[in-house]
């Protein structure tokens, strides 16, 4: 699994034109889901969502998870992180994984961040969404289960 965490000090998901998800303090995390992906790299993702310390502390120092915040997390699927832009000027999308198990293990994703105690707001799976948010930082790491 491929991720994209953004700390933010607000994100809102609209389909359509209306809200779906929206988070004030906290992530957004935008989720691909590759061919050969399993439970174990959803659970992964999800404790280094949780875990990861990337907020700052009273000494100004990046020492605090989202979980220290009482921060939230709003998770969006997002397929075209497994581009394939090797050849051409058209990107592939082959490695993602076929939208009905992909859609699983992102919502295996979700469960494991809320076991964590944490809130999690989400976009509508397979939706055509507008993404709104205030990067904090800025603070943007990029994630992938397969390199650790």
């Amino acid at each position: 699994m491929k991720a994209v965490l953004q700390r933010v000090t607000r994100a809102e998901v609209r389909v359509d034109g209306a809200p779906v998800g929206a988070v004030e303090r906290g992530l957004l995390v935008l989720v691909g889901v590759a061919h050969g992906d399993t439970a174990s790299d959803a659970d992964a993702l999800a404790e280094k969502v949780a875990t990861l310390r990337i907020f700052e502390d009273d000494a100004g120092k990046m020492n605090l998870a989202v979980t220290d915040v009482a921060g939230s997390v709003l998770a969006v699927s997002q397929f075209t992180l497994l581009a394939d832009t090797s050849r051409g000027r058209r990107p592939s999308f082959t490695g993602a994984m076929p939208p009905k198990e992909a859609e699983a293990l992102f919502e295996r994703f979700c469960g494991a961040v809320r076991a964590r105690g944490l809130r999690v707001e989400t976009g509508r799976f397979g939706a055509s969404m507008q993404v709104e948010l205030v990067n904090d930082g800025p603070v943007t790491i990029l994630l992938d289960t397969q390199l650790g």
